[in-house]
């Protein structure tokens, strides 16, 4: 017995020890996503999973148990992908979308959404929030698991879980199949207030962080050159959304194309409105006021512009010929931009950082795009101090690339290193 105590006290000695292990990693440029600004020749210590200090090189006395030399590197916080589906994979045409939902069981579905969690956290994104499995169901929330638990390598994911819509108002149609079958759905549908409460309740029981709905559908651009659309709920039902949402300590998000949809949202409460490619200045005024988050998610309606014209709807052509102006506007009124994607409705080989070039292009520095997808993410998600920043007691989450990314956005397309949670998951040679 007496040797046994005594194995079992070395063991827990020695587990300690690694647990609290430190590794100083040598940064030969540090992006400060609190000011925008590069910091040279940084020391990040981190220990556990969090970092432990930030020193300049020149000060850095401290021994640690592992030296991480990236002093031929920019360092950067890891990024945040706030609007990402790893359970799809690429739906710029209907039948794509109907092929997997109708061809694709949800666990083979599952397996490719472990591939594409891999990808994103690779492309140096280690915190997305993904909105919704389209027609996957709870499979997030397993992906999620299965991240936490180390099975496999992915982000730190927030879910949605499936999506609120109304009857009749989202894939699969039954007027486009044979109405004797009982197809699967993308959403969840409801019909009236208390519907639209039960599935809220359902979709947080079952692990939801975050709500989403879809607040709009049948854009389409007017003779005086506004953007209109039909809204998908009556003020009741969003309203039960937002209350329950709300109430349950969650947040809710918006898909919502323009004024017609948006505006609806806003009032409701919501906390960020995805896309709004043709939000008008009524839109943008309401959403700086509120400090309503707006996730523009722009490289997919320029990606998705030529395939669906094909389809017959033009409608992301015409979005994109208005969107820099719009874009320019929000960005001068103060809306709080947040980086985000829809990665998953363009494929996953497709890079994840591409919207950066059109931020930075259509008015951001290159800075502030950057803190689009570090500081103001982790706002968004309520990780202020965590997420998105290289501090003491943020998580150890960080990426490199070679190079000055404030001079060259498109580095953010090359990520050489990847460390999250203090564990390094992509590395360069030696490192």
């Amino acid at each position: 017995m007496y040797r046994i105590l005594s194995i079992l006290t070395f063991l827990s000695f020695t587990i300690a020890g690694f647990a609290q292990k430190t590794i100083a990693i040598k940064c030969g440029n540090l992006f400060d996503a609190t000011t925008g600004r590069l910091l040279s020749a940084q020391v990040v210590v981190v220990k556990g999973s969090t970092i432990q200090s930030v020193t300049p090189e020149a000060d850095f006395k401290e021994k640690t148990d592992t030296v991480i030399d990236l002093s031929a590197y920019t360092v950067l916080p890891g990024l945040i992908d706030a609007h990402t589906h790893v359970l799809l994979q690429q739906d710029v045409t209907s039948q794509e979308y109907a092929d997997q939902l109708l061809k694709e069981s949800i666990p083979y579905r599952t397996l490719r959404a472990a591939r594409s969690a891999k990808i994103s956290l690779d492309n140096g994104f280690t915190t997305i929030r993904d909105l919704e499995t389209e027609g996957a169901m709870y499979a997030d929330v397993d992906i999620k698991k299965a991240i936490n638990n180390n099975i496999i390598a992915g982000p730190r994911m927030f879910v949605s879980t499936r999506a609120i819509n109304t009857v009749g108002h989202y894939a699969l149609s039954p007027k486009e199949y044979n109405w004797e079958l009982d197809l699967p759905k993308g959403i969840q549908e409801i019909n009236g207030a208390d519907e639209a409460r039960r599935a809220v309740r359902e979709q947080i029981s079952h692990g939801a962080d975050w709500i989403k709905l879809y607040t709009d559908r049948g854009y389409y651009k007017a003779a005086d050159g506004s953007y209109h659309s039909y809204p998908n709920f009556t003020k009741e039902e969003i309203a039960a959304i937002a209350d329950e949402t709300i109430n349950s300590g969650k947040k809710f998000a918006a898909h919502a194309m323009t004024r017609d949809g948006i505006i609806y949202a806003i009032n409701a409460g919501v906390t960020s409105i995805e896309h709004g490619f043709g939000m008008d200045d009524e839109c943008i005024q309401l959403m700086a006021q509120k400090q309503v988050y707006w996730c523009p998610t722009i490289f997919i309606c320029d990606y998705m512009a030529e395939g669906r014209e094909k389809e017959g709807n033009p409608m992301d052509r015409l979005f994109m010929q208005t969107f820099p102006a719009m874009f320019k506007k929000a960005l001068q009124a103060g809306v709080p931009i947040v980086y985000g994607t829809d990665i998953g409705g363009y494929s996953w080989d497709e890079p994840q950082a591409k919207d950066f070039e059109y931020m930075v292009k259509w008015g951001m520095t290159a800075g502030q795009a950057i803190q689009a997808a570090t500081v103001t993410g982790a706002k968004l998600l309520g990780k202020q101090g965590e997420l998105g920043v290289v501090q003491p007691n943020a998580f150890a989450d960080l990426i490199a690339v070679q190079g000055n990314p404030l001079q060259n956005i498109t580095l953010l397309q090359q990520v050489k290193w990847v460390m999250k949670n203090g564990v390094v998951y992509k590395s360069v040679a030696g490192r």
